[in-house]
């Protein structure tokens, strides 16, 4: 496990970065999109010392991060069924796989992948993909934001970049994190993406996330972020994680050592 990474231990409570909070509609508090928050993230970013993969046995991808303001109440449905998706994947009471009740405030743009895929399908994703031959990571993040969701943003959005994250299914994932300037307007491809949602950032510091379980096939602990009505697992679940441990909280815990449930493997 990387760097002594011990579960229990980053649960314990440490002091978190001054963010501007935001009582809005029906009482829910959120954070604050303003550029207080950018400059925050930019300068957690700028000084974490970032742990990255060299593997050649693995294809290097890369997913973007991005930062836009949303509004309570703007959650939409998916226009698939969620139902379906859900068959046999093992499922905690009181969850139904739906993202509900999550926009508001500072956000961040989480995909729902088209259940025709053939790798990963229907499941939660940040968007992103391989790198194409003579890419960096960045450029591979900004094409695939375009070409998935249909947001065209430039390299002065970029804020930094997050640790990279090694797959079960053979690749690095190097997560960007971008400052989208706005609420934009995602237009999904529906051959990849269902839909597109704004989840607000306090929604990453609800009081029962992280969870931490074990399981029979590996040693390492695999994470979970509880979000609306479903559960975010590795690689998504630990990229989430170190926005809030390291954009949020100024936490510079390492995440490369957190498990991915087994039906993500392939």
């Amino acid at each position: 496990m990387n760097d002594a990474f011990h579960p229990l231990r980053s649960n314990v409570l440490r002091p978190r970065s001054s963010l501007r909070t935001v009582i809005g509609h029906y009482g829910i508090v959120t954070i604050g999109y303003d550029t207080a928050l950018r400059e925050q993230i930019r300068a957690h970013l700028a000084g974490h010392e970032r742990r990255t993969v060299t593997d050649p046995t693995k294809r290097h991808a890369a997913v973007a991060v991005v930062i836009v303001d949303s509004e309570v109440g703007e959650d939409r449905v998916d226009s698939a069924p969620v139902d379906d998706w859900i068959a046999g994947r093992p499922m905690d009471a009181g969850l139904d796989g739906r993202m509900v009740d999550v926009s508001g405030g500072a956000a961040f743009l989480l995909c729902r992948r088209a259940s025709r895929l053939r790798a990963h399908a229907a499941q939660w994703a940040l968007p992103g993909g391989r790198l194409d031959p003579g890419e960096t990571a960045v450029d591979a993040a900004l094409r695939e934001l375009d070409e998935e969701v249909g947001v065209t943003l430039s390299g002065d959005h970029v804020l930094g970049l997050l640790d990279d994250y090694p797959t079960r299914s053979g690749y690095v994932i190097t997560p960007v994190v971008l400052w989208g300037g706005g609420r934009l307007d995602p237009q999904p491809a529906p051959d990849e993406v269902v839909a597109v949602y704004r989840v607000g950032l306090h929604q990453l510091r609800r009081e029962d996330s992280p969870r931490f379980i074990t399981i029979p096939e590996s040693p390492r602990p695999v994470v979970q972020i509880p979000l609306g009505n479903d559960l975010i697992h590795a690689p998504t679940g630990a990229v989430l994680l170190q926005l809030r441990w390291l954009c949020l909280e100024g936490r510079h815990d390492p995440v490369d050592g957190l498990e991915q449930p087994v039906f993500a493997w392939q």
